[in-house]
């Protein structure tokens, strides 16, 4: 069983930078993050597969956001820039994607963690 731990979430300013971590315990897998705003769906925000290569991001955060993992491969990291208060919402993390499924859809991801909240002021 995997267990997924999200860390590093918090309140931060319009156009501030935070950096939210998963750590992962019980397997090693394709990794990533997605976030859900109230009243939204879900939405796919980064991934990484197993060896810290051939990440992929939403056009949303293309160029703000940065998904990486540590040497053990064990924890991933998401670098957040440039921050907007559209960036607002509990993010998740996911790990183990399904074969050949869409990375950008949530079903396609085995194992969550609990959520962790990031608020964006202006």
């Amino acid at each position: 069983q995997v267990r997924l731990v999200e860390s590093g979430g918090g309140l931060v300013q319009a156009g501030n930078s935070l950096r939210v971590s998963c750590a992962a315990s019980g397997g090693t897998y394709t990794m990533g993050w997605f976030r859900q705003a109230p009243g939204k769906n879900r939405e796919f925000i980064a991934n990484i597969d197993r060896s810290g290569g051939s990440p992929n991001y939403a056009d949303s955060v293309k160029g703000r956001f940065t998904i990486s993992r540590d040497n053990a491969k064990t924890t991933v990291f998401l670098q957040m820039n440039s921050l907007k208060p559209e960036d607002t919402a509990v993010y998740y993390c996911v790990a183990r994607l399904l074969g050949s499924d869409p990375y950008y859809y949530a079903k396609s991801y085995v194992y969550w963690g609990q959520g962790i909240q990031v608020t964006v002021s202006s």
